[in-house]
């Protein structure tokens, strides 16, 4: 990599995944979402910026682990509708409740996409 070249902007993303049980107390009664159920949820953290040159990364992976998987911890293997924040844990509402938990602690934090299931996601950018 050249010392005098263009700059690179990267997006890196790290998964994370845990599992938990939540009910959504606002879908319909009747609704299978409704009822006390459990995923194996998938995350990922993106983070977006330009390359240091010096470098030649701009997030350690490693230092993404340190910063995320404390909070990721926190719901693995519990009830969501627990957790403050969480009383209606859609795949939206936990995009977000990670956002705010992460955004302060996390440079160049971009996006956040909750995987509910293999084929539905959430992704938000705060």
């Amino acid at each position: 990599m050249s010392d005098a070249g263009p700059a690179i902007r990267v997006r890196l993303a790290k998964s994370f995944s845990f599992e938990a049980a939540h009910w959504l107390p606002t879908f319909p009664e009747g609704h299978k979402c409704r009822r006390m159920h459990g995923h194996s949820f998938r995350v990922e953290v993106i983070v977006e910026g330009a390359v240091d040159p010096a470098k030649g990364y701009l997030v350690d992976y490693g230092e993404l682990k340190r910063m995320v998987g404390p909070v990721i911890d926190e719901l693995d293997h519990r009830c969501l509708n627990d957790l403050p924040g969480l009383a209606n844990p859609t795949s939206e509402m936990i995009a977000a409740y990670l956002w705010h938990r992460l955004v302060e602690s996390v440079p160049h934090l971009a996006e956040i996409v909750v995987h509910e299931t293999c084929s539905a996601r959430c992704e938000f950018r705060g």
